[in-house]
């Protein structure tokens, strides 16, 4: 009997679990990729799930990724189709006795996969999750249960240092030539999505295309040819150009490249350039994006509700003329207009934006932050979900944030853009 690998966030060949433990069985092994209309539809909200800059990196993500299992003899089957009608069917065509896939946890997700667990003709099918996505795995944190997580970051990421290693990357072997199937499919075009072609912004800080090849293709050019890592701590807050950060987020989102992958890169560098604070700091931030994972983990749904995980109590409005400004550039900041607006000519905005905005949204206006938080999902190239809703209740006051901090834009703006080069780049 037959293997299919089931991808959905971990677009890439190395370091992925699924792939390997399929790979490890007899029988061939073939891969599919959905794109689920759903998540490409018009929210509630008047704008789309998903919008053109992170649909074209998806859609280059998903190209590369077939080309690269191509190279290792397993065929990947596309579709833009919802997967409980297309696995079914894959399944019965191709024989197919184990599932492999990587474990979610949030509402969208699990509701599909117990949509095809409980399908009759489903019944016999060994389904095989993997939690692929943490740089430390859940069965290695130091706690009895996922309840006993601290609710500050600080304890977390200090028990996790002193008490947990990194797992290696996992390989696996390359399948036998005999194992390609015949397929036909094909990744949809952006016009097939629905979109219209675009050309990317020349201002844009992030000028980079998706895939796993060009995930370490980034590593290799902001760590080893560059040395950018050495002083990532100092330039992270910056607003301008493609290498103030290492911008490895949106790679990180969909799975083009993991955690432990960067991490054990990261390794590598101070092994031949040397360790020091800004080599630490990247870990630091993969650290908070397991940390956000695990919030969720723990909380469910609570990540997405107006009260958030603290179930505290604010008085919060919803004004569509001020949404409108908002999302427009048109409120009384500059600097808030500015990140804004690179958000919408470019599908991503820096850290220090992302708090400044988000604070400015939820804090001076007051305004509902879940309603942000879904723009945030339909424009932002980098979107991960843990992290999105992680971050917004950190900043409404409803999250993780033990000081309920509230932004000074005006002097932010004066500390991280004092000649105002990022705000007369996107007026």
């Amino acid at each position: 009997m037959n293997n299919l690998v089931w991808f959905t966030n971990n677009l890439r060949v190395e370091d992925n679990l699924a792939l390997s433990e399929a790979c490890k069985n007899s029988g061939k092994t073939i891969a599919v990729y959905c794109f689920d209309p759903r998540h490409f539809a018009e929210t509630k909200y008047g704008f789309k799930k998903t919008e053109r800059f992170r649909a074209t990196f998806l859609i280059e993500s998903v190209e590369e990724l077939r080309e690269n299992l191509l190279l290792n003899n397993i065929s990947l089957f596309v579709y833009f189709e919802k997967p409980e009608n297309i696995i079914p069917n894959l399944i019965q065509e191709q024989q197919i006795q184990n599932v492999y896939h990587q474990k979610e946890w949030t509402s969208e997700e699990i509701d599909v996969l117990q949509n095809l667990k409980g399908l009759e003709n489903l019944a016999g099918i060994n389904w095989n999750g993997f939690y692929d996505q943490f740089l430390f795995h859940p069965e290695d944190i130091p706690y009895q249960t996922i309840q006993y997580l601290p609710q500050v970051f600080t304890v977390f990421r200090k028990e996790c240092e002193l008490k947990v290693s990194v797992r290696k990357t996992n390989s696996f072997v390359k399948k036998l030539e005999a194992n390609l199937i015949t397929n036909e499919t094909f990744v949809p075009t952006l016009q097939d999505l629905t979109f219209e072609n675009f050309e990317i912004d020349k201002r844009s800080a992030f000028p980079f295309k998706g895939g796993e090849n060009q995930a370490l293709k980034r590593i290799e050019n902001y760590f080893f040819e560059t040395q950018n890592l050495s002083s990532y701590k100092q330039t992270r807050n910056g607003l301008v150009g493609a290498d103030y950060s290492s911008k490895l987020s949106a790679w990180l989102s969909n799975g083009s490249v993991s955690a432990k992958t960067i991490y054990w890169k990261v390794q590598e560098y101070e092994a031949e350039f040397g360790a020091n604070e800004d080599t630490y700091w990247l870990i630091f931030e993969l650290i908070w994006r397991d940390y956000f994972k695990y919030i969720s983990l723990k909380f469910g749904n609570k990540i997405f509700q107006l009260d958030g995980i603290l179930n505290t109590k604010y008085d919060w409005k919803f004004n569509q003329k001020a949404f409108n400004q908002w999302i427009s550039g048109n409120t009384n900041e500059p600097f808030v207009n500015a990140n804004i607006i690179e958000l919408a000519k470019t599908g991503f905005m820096s850290n220090r934006g992302r708090q400044n905005v988000a604070s400015f949204w939820a804090k001076e206006w007051q305004q509902d932050w879940r309603i942000a938080a879904a723009y945030f999902e339909s424009l932002l190239i980098d979107y991960d979900v843990h992290s999105n809703y992680g971050n917004w209740i950190y900043n409404a006051g409803v999250g993780n944030d033990p000081r309920d901090r509230k932004f000074n834009i005006k002097r932010q703006a004066e500390m991280y853009d004092g000649n105002q080069e990022f705000q007369k780049l996107w007026t």
